[in-house]
């Protein structure tokens, strides 16, 4: 196995410098930092001034302003000190792009800059270039020039700083040499890394976003093996997935991919981009982070776990598979689940006494009586597992129904399938021919993996779909070291993920479900998901719970939206739009949230389409990452409209640029009436 975390058995926070930003001490085992970003006019102090205060008092514990052009560096001062006025000592965050003069003013001023590697020096003209060795040290000369005396300021007057790469705005030459690659990604702020180490300056932390989860977690892995060979350190890392949208998307997609790398002890201060006020990130952090900070979650001294699947790189044992180039694990197919088939959806109904037609609709299939059919969804189920319940009314054609043995013995054996218990399955007298599902808890006992001797009689039998799930608190973890068995005995059988919450609100059974489930899928494992509850008790008190954004009417909704949310976010299963829309920030030139709103109500209907909304050209086109279309500011109430990275139509006036956006969607051929 190749270097990324300090353990992949059990959580451990990964070792890295320690970084003082004022008076905030960040890395070296430090606590999860949260923080956020101002989307105020700059130049407004009192707006800046107070929009900071709500996030503080939210508990942001660092707040990144933008400073676009010298007079909001210089602005940034006038900010600084009305705060301190009114008792705030929190350390403020310079945002810097394109200009190097703008974060020299700054340095002097606040506790830390973020600087871009790929906008900072270069200017980005999406032109392909053959760069010979001599071009290219070239230009890294010319790079070192220019970011020097930025790395002596910060050095002098204590400052810290943020490396912070996107994959949207790599520059030309990265491009050319690396591709739109998570390596390229690296490479790009490992130019700026080594200057600042040449110059004796360590007050560093670095970033690797990315609106696409897969690519981010990717590169952030290749950072940190990149740095351990070539340095034998660790930088601290601020973790983030950029332009993740708003509502349960922006959530999801952030969760999956902040919440994938917390889960290897990978991140030393996070941030979640929201198209939202700001002050509404930061619960969505402290829910993310606290998940870290439970007894049992915390590091361990001394404690690698007793697994021999897995060990980090002083063991010497590689995993079976390539944590930094997603590619989905081998299996056959079970009837639609595994092989090529996308993930399946799996919704646990087995809590209901009663389940009526009525049920079926919260998992996206809705009866019409008038013409006794079933209208099927994009986001329906695949499966409802029901327990012990046999359904007294007929289903649609392709929805099937998993129960236990002894409710499947008297079923139509065409549309119920039994799901056994492990070991149990070996021993079942009376079996489908069609599909057996069976149950693993992963090593919720660490001597179980001289037990799983059973995992040989049902492997590779042509009907059986595993079950995988784990009572552990590093359940995720447990769950990837089956996996890695499974590997290990050549076993193909295709693998459901089994996920239950035991939190309390909507918010943190999302994050619950994408952090645990996200992962996995992004490692390529996994043909199926089932998102369930602890409880009965529980799922009925979650509308009662105190709420920190969603709203939650219908529980078997809210799961079942969940579930196909996350296998969206991680490119798996593609069921709807998809949005990349920015958090706005003072360099935003329209009201983004409600604009963001407006083209999703005009345009939610057109399944597989990734449309970006980004405030100014700072985020885009290069943040725009893969959108295939853009809707840009580019002035004071003007637009600019995107097909890929290309300009189709500029300085497009802001009252009419949805409707162009909706003509170029036509012009393309991306558009269904809905």
């Amino acid at each position: 196995m190749e270097f990324y975390s300090e353990s992949l058995t059990h959580y451990k926070r990964l070792a890295t410098k320690e970084v003082k930003i004022g008076d905030l001490l960040l890395g070296n085992f430090n606590p999860i930092r949260v923080q956020t970003m101002t989307t105020t006019d700059t130049m407004d102090t009192i707006a800046t001034v107070e929009q900071s205060i709500r996030c503080i008092e939210a508990g942001a514990e660092l707040v990144r302003i933008t400073a676009p052009s010298k007079k909001e560096a210089e602005n940034l001062l006038n900010i600084k000190n009305e705060l301190h006025k009114r008792g705030y000592t929190t350390p403020l965050v310079a945002d810097i792009h394109f200009t190097p003069n703008a974060a020299e003013i700054a340095a002097r001023i606040v506790e830390k800059v973020r600087v871009n590697p790929g906008n900072y020096v270069d200017k980005k003209k999406f032109e392909l270039i053959e760069y010979t060795d001599t071009d290219y040290a070239e230009e890294i000369d010319r790079i070192t020039e220019r970011f020097t005396p930025l790395v002596k300021i910060c050095r002098e007057y204590g400052t810290a700083m943020r490396i912070g790469t996107n994959h949207g705005s790599l520059s030309d030459r990265i491009m050319s040499r690396y591709g739109d690659t998570p390596m390229g990604m690296v490479e790009s702020a490992m130019e700026f890394l080594r200057i600042a180490r040449y110059e004796s300056y360590h007050n560093i932390i670095l970033s690797m976003k990315s609106s696409n989860p897969q690519v981010m977690v990717q590169a952030y892995r290749l950072l940190i093996k990149t740095m351990f060979d070539e340095f034998g350190e660790c930088y601290p890392l601020h973790l983030g997935v950029t332009e993740a949208g708003d509502g349960e998307d922006g959530r999801i997609k952030s969760a999956i991919g902040i919440g994938s790398l917390l889960e290897d002890g990978i991140g030393d201060t996070i941030r979640v981009s929201l198209t939202e006020d700001p002050e509404l990130e930061i619960p969505v952090c402290k829910d993310l982070v606290k998940r870290y900070a439970t007894e049992g979650r915390m590091p361990e001294a001394g404690k690698e776990g007793s697994d021999k699947a897995i060990r980090h790189q002083a063991s010497g044992i590689r995993l079976p598979y390539d944590p930094f180039n997603y590619q989905r694990r081998e299996t056959f197919a079970v009837d639609n689940i595994g092989s090529k088939h996308v993930p399946v959806v799996i919704a646990d109904l087995s809590k209901l006494e009663k389940i009526t037609p009525a049920h079926l609709q919260s998992v996206g299939y809705t009866y019409d009586a008038l013409t006794d059919k079933w209208n099927i969804g994009d986001a329906a189920a695949d499966y409802i597992f029901t327990g012990h319940q046999l359904l007294d009314f007929a289903l649609p054609g392709t929805l099937k129904v998993i129960v236990y043995p002894g409710a499947w013995s008297g079923a139509d054996k065409t549309t119920y399938y039994p799901i056994f218990q492990d070991s149990g399955f070996a021993a079942a007298e009376e079996k489908s021919e069609y599909i057996n599902f069976v149950m693993i808890d992963c090593f919720s006992d660490e001597t179980a993996i001289n037990n799983y001797t059973y995992l040989d009689k049902l492997a590779n039998d042509l009907s059986v779909v595993i079950c995988l799930s784990s009572a552990n608190q590093n359940a995720m973890q447990s769950v990837r070291r089956m996996f890695v068995e499974l590997q290990n005995r050549d076993i193909k059988n295709p693998v459901v993920l089994i996920t239950d919450s035991s939190w309390q609100t909507p918010d943190e059974h999302l994050i619950h479900f994408a952090t645990e489930t996200g992962a996995l899928l992004l490692d390529g494992f996994g043909d199926g998901i089932c998102l369930g509850y602890s409880s009965k008790a529980q799922m009925e008190n979650i509308k009662a719970k105190g709420r920190t954004y969603l709203e939650v009417k219908d529980i078997y909704q809210f799961t079942n939206n969940t579930a196909f949310s996350i296998l969206q976010a991680t490119r798996t299963r593609i069921s709807k739009t998809e949005y990349i829309s920015c958090p706005s920030c003072g360099r935003t030139l329209f009201d983004l949230q409600e604009t963001t709103a407006k083209i999703r109500s005009r345009t939610n209907h057109l399944k597989g389409v990734k449309i970006a909304i980004m405030g100014c050209i700072v985020n885009g086109p290069g943040e725009m990452a893969d959108a295939d279309f853009g809707y840009v500011g580019s002035g004071p109430g003007k637009i600019t409209l995107y097909k890929g990275k290309e300009v189709v139509k500029k300085n497009v006036n802001s009252d009419v640029a949805v409707d162009e956006l909706i003509n170029l969607l036509k012009e393309n051929e991306a558009w269904i009436e809905p």
